[in-house]
């Protein structure tokens, strides 16, 4: 490991991790070719030698997660260098001149091809387009065919390796006809390349994905960061996550139409996700307050279920969030999560490579919450702000 990486404790059969970590956790929020981020993020980590016991992701980040829980540590890299290599494959200019107004051209061709050829080995458009196409007809609900992603899926996953609960794996999806968001889980669930491909299906882009006998959706449409799965398992394990989102919160004033565009995009799909965290922070403070006051009262005054409760109070687990989220260059615009050319895919890597280099150096955020603090949250671009 580099030298400035922080100290942490090795077990032989789940990487490295601080003292007192249950779980390492990787979760990954949705944003299309965006998503390259994702892997600089876990490159970093393998590097680190901190592999996850968990991933969980929505759209394009249930594409990357399958792939990390579906191969062993020491391929994970490859394949994810062959799925982004190859979806990233197409040509756009030979040549680019330096400045941005070059390249925001550049990029707005990229996205244009994107629109009309679709993507190799993701998804390509349909033969009739879907105005054209007849009501109930395989074509009419949208507008690209992702049967590219599912051989893709086929190829660089390994779905047994996933169902043998190596790691935890989850992915988030929305069925159609009840508008209702599910996890599918490979704790109670069979995973198959439809559970991870209806997660990436987008409307009216992508086509909803039939699963047993009902449809599913994306689930960004209605929740973009997967971190509430994690915090709503009640299983008191201490963990150390890595949520990793593409989409920013916080921006600046949009200057033309452009901006609006990019700047509504990224309200829409970041989620909320200092929401969960403060939400999830006010519980934890209420089951403390809660554990104190049941400990005042004597133990033969408290009920059979009194007891159960004080007992599951006793140990509340430590939560450390360290949040990598993408930073939006400045000559990209509202096209930028279906710009795949392979100059922007290669920036969006080195983005999360770093960014994650930079988090692991900081031995004072790598560790486990101290008791009582329930749960804390560290980000790289705000270091000198109170989480």
């Amino acid at each position: 490991m580099d030298a400035r990486t922080p100290s942490l404790e090795r077990t032989t059969a789940r990487g490295w991790r601080p003292e007192g970590c249950d779980r390492v956790a990787l979760v990954l929020q949705g944003g299309g070719a965006l998503g390259a981020y994702q892997a600089g993020v876990y490159q970093a980590l393998h590097e680190a030698g901190v592999e996850p016991d968990w991933v969980c992701g929505v759209s394009i980040g249930a594409i990357n997660s399958a792939i990390i829980a579906g191969n062993p540590p020491e391929r994970r890299l490859e394949r994810l260098h062959t799925f982004w290599d190859r979806i990233t494959s197409r040509k756009i200019w030979h040549y680019t001149p330096d400045g941005d107004i070059y390249r925001k051209a550049r990029n707005l061709a990229s996205a244009l091809m994107t629109t009309t050829l679709g993507q190799p080995g993701f998804f390509v458009p349909h033969s009739t387009n879907p105005w054209l196409s007849a009501a109930g007809a395989r074509t009419a609900t949208s507008y690209y065919d992702t049967e590219p992603l599912r051989r893709s899926l086929l190829e660089l996953v390994d779905f047994d390796r996933i169902n043998s609960k190596a790691i935890r794996f989850a992915v988030g999806a929305v069925n159609v006809l009840s508008g209702n968001f599910i996890y599918f889980d490979n704790a109670h669930d069979e995973i198959i390349p439809e559970h991870v491909m209806a997660s990436g299906a987008l409307p009216p882009a992508l086509p909803m994905v039939k699963v047993g006998t009902d449809h599913f959706w994306d689930g960004g449409i209605v929740s973009n960061t997967p971190l509430q799965h994690l915090l709503d398992q009640e299983d008191n394990l201490n963990s150390l996550v890595f949520q990793v989102d593409l989409f920013s919160a916080r921006g600046v004033l949009p200057r033309d139409i452009q901006d609006v565009m990019a700047r509504h995009k990224d309200i829409m799909y970041s989620s909320r996700t200092r929401h969960n965290t403060d939400v999830y922070r006010r519980t934890h403070n209420l089951k403390a307050r809660l554990y104190k006051a049941l400990s005042r009262v004597p133990e033969h005054e408290l009920s059979e279920d009194e007891r159960a409760l004080k007992a599951s109070l006793r140990s509340l687990p430590g939560i450390a969030i360290m949040q990598l989220i993408y930073q939006q260059k400045a000559y990209e615009g509202d096209a930028k999560d279906h710009e795949f050319s392979g100059t922007s895919m290669r920036e969006h890597w080195s983005s999360g490579h770093e960014d994650t280099r930079r988090t692991l150096k900081r031995r004072d955020w790598i560790r486990m919450p101290e008791d009582g603090m329930g749960i804390v949250v560290h980000d790289v671009h705000r270091e000198n702000e109170q989480a």
